[in-house]
């Protein structure tokens, strides 16, 4: 699945969306360059989990707890180089009651269970990118990998939470 998100307003509110719907034990991987939206994405999903502290990017901490309707375990892999250093971070203790969200994960935690939502997040660049500051409103493309079933699930519950967005 992908969606036509215009705004940064919209990344927030499919964030929203996905927060609202996610289960104990839910991975969400996003991927994508600097200043794409993670971030953007992960301050909806907490706002979706009734997470009332401040959302930032964990970069220099690695992993942030955050409770609201459950905990949002919220991790940045981008300095991560060794699966020794993800091991450390024992993501797999609280996997089962808490959803844990991973910026920059692909290729480093994908072994953490069977089943895992991974969002793409493309913004234009070269001759395509607006100018302006990293994160200001300029559509980007959300694409939606689910492996398995319950993966599968969230996908549709945020697909129908957003009907407007543009999908193809």
């Amino acid at each position: 699945m992908k969606l036509l998100v215009p705004t940064v307003d919209d990344i927030h509110r499919v964030g929203r969306a996905l927060g609202a719907h996610a289960q104990p034990g839910d991975l969400v991987m996003l991927n994508g360059p600097l200043g794409a939206g993670k971030t953007t994405m992960t301050q909806g999903i907490a706002d979706g989990l009734g997470v009332t502290d401040a959302v930032s990017s964990p970069t220099f901490v690695i992993a942030q707890i955050h409770p609201g309707r459950f905990d949002l375990v919220h991790v940045d892999a981008y300095r991560l180089t060794s699966m020794e250093e993800l091991d450390a971070l024992d993501l797999d203790a609280s996997l089962d009651e808490s959803l844990t969200v991973v910026e920059w994960g692909s290729g480093k935690v994908e072994t953490l269970t069977g089943s895992r939502l991974e969002i793409d997040i493309v913004r234009p660049t070269g001759a395509d990118a607006a100018v302006g500051e990293l994160g200001e409103d300029e559509p980007r493309t959300l694409t939606f990998h689910p492996y398995g079933e319950r993966a599968e699930e969230l996908a549709r519950a945020v697909r129908a939470e957003v009907p407007d967005l543009e999908s193809r």
